[in-house]
């Protein structure tokens, strides 16, 4: 742990949405969620409007749809779009520090003590980070993120989620405790669904339940590197560094048993669970992966691992589930397993078109939004119109599909610079119509015409 805050992370808004509605001008101030828009398909991201009525990321968007009310918008993912403006984010971020460690599209460490002239007070770095915010919000066209600095990369991430959306809070040296311990134990790194169950069963509930439990306790309930980690964690501290521009090579997860687990059934349960998480860290890094792997350990401390390669690349949580479900069976259960993870490898960036294509729905699912009734004689679809895409028509300019069905599409003709615009319903095989790049927000330079 540093003596002065000078380890800043920054989360954007509700990332995904916030591009959605400042490309979209009819969407801004109304409940958008962004993820699969099948009958399967799960939330990536909810505006902050959505999740006024209980949307949120990982849940299924049959469960969305019925808690939103009428008029939200659910769109498909445009990739390119987010990227861009990922990218303009970063560069602002490397302007304050050669060290900038992205960890997903929409989230990143700064180191400030690696760029000589900071000013490391509360106070300087304060001003810092309220002059980024202005430049990323200025930069990209609205979009707004949270800041959190702290002495540590803990502090900072815990920071940042303190006052969201829009927030900024720097925790001085010497307060980390004071922060850290009232919060609900869920906030530490590592602590998901099934270590926080074992922890509510022993009356931890906060951080400072957890500080108050020895490191043998720790160790007996959640293993040797799992407890060590979290009896640091619950005291602040925290010495790892700011690396920058690490490039992911996996993503996975991990559960370790209190008991040796048999039961094919339980363990799938819990590969399914993290098969979601592992689903949802790959979505919220955009990136997709070919390799599904599953890691055993035994009764005996024995560990193994089995993988498949998919023709592919795939971030959808069910199929990895199944894949490694497939995977246990054949690996078998005999003497009991200590432990069990699920990972993901061979990632690559997603291209245009591919977030979220495979919740994408058929051509007689729901709209994205309130769109007109279509003409009463259908007409065969010709090209995969999905709610959200980008798309340009001959005649009546760029604009974005609002919805689809029977033949039909029904686009909105607007953009980032303009005016919520009007709305028109086409023949699905319009010849004038065609999928087209993301818009760009920023004013056009005197150089374009």
């Amino acid at each position: 742990m540093r003596r002065e805050a000078s380890v800043l992370h920054l989360d954007l808004d509700a990332f995904f949405a916030a591009v959605e509605q400042r490309d979209k001008p009819s969407l801004r101030g109304r409940p958008v969620v962004v993820g699969g828009v099948g009958g399967r398909g799960v939330v990536a991201t909810a505006s902050y409007e959505a999740r006024a009525y209980g949307a949120r990321s990982a849940m299924s968007t049959a469960e969305a749809r019925r808690r939103c009310p009428p008029g939200t918008a659910f769109l498909g993912g445009r990739f390119a779009a987010y990227r861009r403006t990922s990218d303009v984010v970063m560069g602002l971020l490397r302007e304050l520090s050669p060290l900038v460690e992205p960890v997903s599209i929409d989230e990143a460490y700064v180191d400030l003590a690696a760029q000589p002239g900071h000013d490391l007070s509360a106070d300087g770095v304060t001003a810092l980070a309220r002059a980024l915010k202005e430049r990323i919000a200025a930069a990209t066209g609205g979009v707004t993120g949270s800041v959190g600095i702290g002495s540590s990369k803990l502090m900072a991430k815990i920071a940042s989620d303190l006052d969201k959306p829009d927030g900024l809070v720097v925790v001085a040296p010497g307060t980390e405790l004071e922060v850290l311990h009232p919060l609900p134990v869920t906030r530490i790194g590592g602590v998901g669904p099934a270590t926080a169950e074992r922890l509510h069963q022993v009356g931890v509930r906060t951080v400072g339940d957890l500080a108050a439990k020895s490191l043998p306790d720790l160790v007996a309930l959640a293993g040797r590197a799992h407890g060590s980690g979290l009896y640091q964690l619950a005291r602040a501290e925290d010495d790892r560094a700011v690396v920058a521009d690490r490039e992911a090579k996996s993503v996975s997860a991990e559960e370790t048993f209190e008991r040796d687990l048999t039961d094919v059934e339980a363990l799938g349960r819990e590969i399914d669970a993290m098969a979601g998480r592992v689903g949802g860290r790959l979505r919220a890094a955009a990136y997709s992966g070919r390799t599904v792997t599953l890691k055993l350990r035994r009764y005996d401390f024995t560990t193994l691992t089995r993988s498949q390669t998919l023709p592919q690349p795939t971030d959808d949580p069910r199929q990895i589930a199944a894949i490694a479900r497939r995977l246990l069976v054949e690996a078998g259960t005999a003497g009991g397993l200590r432990l069990l993870g699920v990972g993901v490898s061979g990632l690559s960036v997603y291209a245009q078109g591919e977030l979220f294509a495979g919740d994408q729905p058929e051509e007689d699912d729901v709209p994205a939004a309130e769109a007109p009734e279509p003409a009463e004689q259908p007409i065969p679809a010709v090209t995969r119109w999905w709610p959200g895409q980008d798309v340009q028509h001959e005649e009546l300019g760029a604009g974005w599909v609002w919805g689809r069905g029977l033949g039909r599409v029904t686009v909105r003709f607007e953009g980032p610079r303009t005016p919520p615009g009007p709305v028109r319903t086409l023949a699905a095989d319009d010849p004038m119509l065609s999928p087209a790049d993301p818009p760009d927000w920023r004013a056009p330079t005197e150089e374009e015409p």
